[in-house]
């Protein structure tokens, strides 16, 4: 107790803390000065940008989205034009999904990161094979994920894995890849946890997301049944589906530094869609935006 509060003051204090703790609707999550960003997966509005690429990223930046992850983008779209556009937008590009950067794909890795002016490639992980069927496999992976990181830190980048499901899911030997990814990869290497997957694999996002700490500063956040099968793609806006996001924010914390809203399907308006998972995000403060 501080010497310039009395005892009757101080428990005044700690009496009108309590009681707003018991208040209908306390959201104790909006107390937290510290909330992380929201971004988008460009490849949730794939089919609108090839459409109408201007249109589309001013459209999700009206919206209040902070920042993008970009995909491979329609060959006619140039690494160029899309730079300024999303500069000109005061769009971060926090991070790149890119093919697995070895041979011919570090050159594209090395460009995109040159034109974006973004230091993170990530890795998207698809699709299924046999990199992590066993433990001779995931070992193999292991010093190819070592390696593409040694070469990427020797031009200034970071490396990062997205996953999917089956990361989350007992290989032949009775391993969960990611967690031996984890023990086992450069501590430089770093996560994007697609959270919605990691429940539809079996496991309990807040938990995962607790485990990978800090070196799990990406999240993807999507919703929906997260079963396996065709209901997985049956994707929602953010809130409406399965997935508890308070619990997940609060097992990050300050290590979450991107929500990273993402639709790999929807059957409505997209833009609808993306707008009501902004809206749930900054509504229940579970992260912040630029509107």
């Amino acid at each position: 107790m501080k010497d310039n509060y009395s005892r009757k003051e101080f428990l005044k204090i700690v009496g009108l803390g309590a009681a707003a703790l018991s208040f209908p609707g306390y959201n104790a999550l909006e107390d937290s000065s510290y909330k992380p960003k929201i971004g988008i997966q460009l490849y949730t509005i794939r089919k609108e940008i090839e459409k109408d690429f201007e249109g589309s990223v001013k459209q999700i930046t009206a919206i209040g989205y902070a920042g993008v992850e970009t995909y491979f983008l329609p060959a006619e779209i140039s690494l160029e034009r899309a730079s300024k556009l999303f500069r000109d937008l005061g769009l971060t590009i926090f991070a790149m999904h890119a093919e697995l950067p070895i041979k011919e794909n570090r050159d594209a890795a090395l460009k995109m990161a040159d034109a974006y002016n973004c230091d993170l490639v990530v890795y998207h992980g698809w699709p299924q094979n046999d990199r992590y069927k066993n433990i001779d496999m995931i070992k193999k992976t292991v010093e190819v994920y070592n390696e593409i990181s040694s070469f990427l830190k020797s031009k200034g980048l970071k490396f990062g894995l997205h996953n999917h499901w089956f990361e989350f899911e007992k290989n032949d030997d009775g391993i969960y890849p990611f967690y031996y990814l984890l023990e086992n990869l450069d501590k430089s290497i770093l996560f994007e946890i697609d959270t919605y997957w990691v429940k539809t694999g079996g496991q309990d996002p807040a938990n995962v997301v607790k485990d990978f700490g800090s070196r799990a500063p990406l999240l993807h956040i999507k919703d929906g049944p997260a079963v396996k099968g065709d209901p997985m793609y049956k994707h929602v806006p953010a809130g409406q589906g399965s997935l508890d996001f308070s619990a997940i924010v609060k097992a990050g914390g300050e290590n979450i530094k991107w929500m990273i809203v993402e639709f790999d399907e929807y059957e409505k308006d997209i833009f609808e869609g993306i707008r009501e998972s902004y809206a749930y995000l900054t509504r229940n403060g579970l992260a912040e935006g630029k509107v």
